[in-house]
């Protein structure tokens, strides 16, 4: 019994860590969706004034995290790998989102500044 509740949880496993053409398809589209987003906030929304740069920028920044989630996470298989091994990758980044964000709102102030 024990034998076949070890066979049957690893064929578990393994069908979880499998990528199916279903999956990929599914990932593809949302990344797609994202990217017709983008282009059309970017080609229609702030050039007729319904956006302004201000407030498209933080939106880019969201959409592009989102994307940067999907391709990391499904086809670089970090879906998939250990608790531990996320963390070493997803702490770095929330630092560099940080770093960014700070030297986001100094470019701003400098701008602020020069009267630009």
């Amino acid at each position: 019994m024990s034998s076949e509740t070890s066979h049957t949880h690893a064929e578990g496993e393994a069908h979880e860590e499998t990528m199916t053409k279903s999956k990929i398809w599914i990932v593809f589209a949302v990344l797609l969706g994202i990217t017709v987003i983008e282009f059309i906030i970017a080609l229609y929304l702030v050039p007729k004034g319904f956006l302004t740069y201000h407030s498209a920028n933080p939106i880019y920044i969201i959409l592009t995290l989102a994307k940067a989630f999907f391709i990391v996470a499904y086809f670089m298989h970090l879906k998939f790998e250990k608790v531990a091994m996320i963390y070493t990758l997803v702490i770095p980044i929330l630092f560099i989102i940080g770093l960014i964000l700070v030297l986001t709102n100094e470019s701003h102030h400098w701008f602020n500044v020069w009267g630009r």
